[in-house]
C-alpha cells in the first residue's frame, strides 16, 4: 500500500465533516432506540403470534369458543386514543409524541433524534 494515496473512508468522512457534526448525539441515541423497538416489536409479535396459533388450535378443536369481533373491538378500544373505533394514523401520531417525549427529556441536541429513530427501525 502507497502512502501517497488518500484513504477512501477518510477522505469521505472529511466530506461529510457538517453532516456528522449536526447530526451528533441525537441521531445516534434515536438510531439505537429505532433499533431497539424494531427488535423489541418483532418478540411482541412473535408471542402474539404464537399465542394466537394456540387459541385458535383450541378453537378448531372445539375445547373453546371465541368471539373474536369482541376481541377485535376490546383491543381496538386499548388502544384506540381519539375514541374514533379504529385504530388510524392518528392513534399512531398520540403514540409517537408520547414516546418521543420520554425519550428526548433530557437529551442534548436533540434534534436528529427522530430521523436517527426512523433509520433505526429501517435498518
Amino acid at each position: 500500500m502507497t502512502e501517497n494515496k488518500e484513504d477512501p473512508v477518510n477522505a469521505m468522512i472529511e466530506k461529510a465533516k457538517p453532516i456528522i457534526a449536526k447530526l451528533g448525539f441525537g441521531s445516534l441515541v434515536g438510531y439505537c432506540s429505532g433499533m431497539a423497538l424494531k427488535k423489541i416489536g418483532k418478540a411482541v409479535a412473535f408471542i402474539i403470534g404464537v399465542g394466537f396459533m394456540g387459541i385458535q388450535g383450541a378453537v378448531s378443536a372445539g375445547y373453546i369458543e371465541v368471539d373474536w369481533n369482541k376481541v377485535k373491538d376490546d383491543a381496538i378500544a386499548q388502544v384506540d386514543t381519539n375514541g374514533d373505533g379504529t385504530l388510524d394514523a392518528e392513534d399512531v401520531k398520540t403514540y409517537w409524541a408520547k414516546v418521543k417525549t420520554v425519550l428526548m427529556n433530557g437529551i442534548p441536541d436533540a434534534g436528529g433524534f427522530s430521523l436517527g429513530f426512523l433509520y433505526g427501525i429501517k435498518a
